[in-house]
Order: structure tokens, then sequence, then C-alpha cells
């Protein structure tokens, strides 16, 4: 089984290169975050002819929304809402497999990382509290579950292309990547694509609309993940970050990842 999560900062916008990842990279599951599209307009019939028959959405208009796209059967589907708040950031689906899949999109945080001034800040911390008490009471060791999206923080020093200098900002300071840390911990889910790059390794998946040359400056940081139980790390296969997606015609920040299964 082959698992491409992807923040497509808009579906409707990027449909041709949903097409491009469907037919180059061809996976079997889809997450995507940030789908930007109000539930009636979503481009279900587009999905379709890509080949996943099976298609759970949900969205809102000009913001956030998650999308699993699969060409397996989906048992059960089923929208999870975060600190009484209803803004479309985790899916979940279920395979007739037993696995479930988690689309999860992590509030960004604004620009500021001081919860006191920063309400958006604020409120991505209590996401990610929330969410580290529901993976503890969810999934045991032996549960089957994958979680992939956009996390929006960056754990590891090669994480992120200057350690020093993004300490104080959001995406990278101490706080935030203690609370993601707890929340890996919380089962502990395993890194997939860590699994096979080594922590060492500089690696990242979004790239800034504001940088002039995202390629020559390289100013990256790997804020999209994918983390399995650990009954499901035996599976993992391979991992790829498809770093090409960047230099697209009207890409997304963010580029493709994907992991394979042997499932």
């Amino acid at each position: 089984m082959r698992l491409v999560t992807w923040n497509i900062n808009s579906i409707r916008l990027r449909i041709d290169l949903l097409r491009q990842v469907a037919a180059v990279m061809s996976p079997d599951i889809v997450c995507l975050q940030e789908i930007k599209v109000d539930d009636p307009l979503f481009p279900l019939d587009e999905c379709r002819s890509m080949g996943f028959g099976h298609v759970a959405f949900h969205g809102m208009k000009g913001y956030n929304g998650v999308a699993i796209l699969s060409r397996l059967p989906l048992a059960e589907v089923r929208p999870l809402s975060r600190c009484g708040r209803d803004d479309r950031r985790h899916l979940m689906a279920r395979l007739e497999n037993g696995v479930e899949v988690h689309c999860l999109y992590i509030p960004a945080g604004g620009d500021v990382p001081d919860p006191e001034i920063n309400d958006k800040f604020a409120h991505k911390l209590d996401f990610v509290r929330e969410i580290t008490a529901w993976a503890a009471a969810a999934f045991t060791p032996e549960s089957k579950a994958i979680l992939a999206g956009d996390f929006n923080i960056a754990p590891l020093e090669s994480d992120v292309w200057s350690h020093r200098q993004l300490l104080k900002v959001v995406s990278h300071t101490p706080v935030e990547v203690e609370l993601l840390n707890a929340f890996q911990a919380s089962v502990p889910f395993v890194d997939a694509v860590r699994h096979f790059v080594p922590p060492e390794e500089k690696l990242f998946t979004w790239w800034s609309y504001r940088s002039p040359d995202w390629q020559k400056n390289d100013r990256g940081r790997r804020l999209d993940h994918v983390w399995v139980t650990p009954a499901l790390a035996p599976a993992l296969r391979s991992a790829l970050v498809a770093r090409e997606a960047r230099a697209w015609t009207q890409p997304s920040d963010h580029v493709p990842v994907m992991v394979d299964f042997d499932l």
C-alpha cells in the first residue's frame, strides 16, 4: 500500500497537480490538507476520475479542510473536532483490513510565538495537547493506525535550515517541539520518514513562497509527517519526499510525502 500526504493549498486551484501526483506516484491513498473548499463544491468527480473510488472530505470555504482519497474501500469515515471548534482539521478513514488512516492538519500558529498575545499560537499549543491526550486514550502499541498530514512543527534540528535562527520562529520553538515529542511518545508513534532517513540528515517538505529562489537558498522546514503505531512499523518499506514538486507551475509551498507499506 502506498500512502501520500500533501498540503495541497487549495484542491480546486491545484487539481491538475493532484492528477500529476496520482499519475506519477500511483498512491493507493492520498491524505490532503488545506483543501480550502466547502463540501458541496468538492471536486468529487475529478478525484474519482483519477482512480480514487472512495473519497472522504471535511472542508470549509477558503480555509483549512482535509480529505482522504482511496483506491481501497473505506469501512468507516469519521470527522473529528478539536478544541471545541469545527475547523475541519482531522478526518479518520478505516480500511477494511482494520487500519485507521488519520488525515491531520495542526494549526500553523501565526507569527508570534507567545500564547499570551497571539491567540493562534495559543490555539496551536492547545490543539497539540488535546490530540496528545486523545491519542493516548485511542491507541495502544498494538493498534494499527497511520497519522499523516501537515503537523506545522519541525521537531529535529535537521528538520530546519538553521536550528539556531529558527528557535524563536513558530514551527520550531522549544515549546512546540516539546509538545510534538510528547504527542509522538503518547503511543509511541514511529516517524515513518525518519525510519528510513537518518535523523542527522537535512530533510524539508516546505519552502516559503516569500523566498526569491527557494532552490538556491534552500531555507526549508520538515512540517509534513507520517507516523505509524508500533504494530505497523514492521510493514514500513520505503519513504520519499517529492522535493521536485516545489518547482511545478503554481506549486503548493508543501511537497508530497510518500510512504510504502507491505500490508
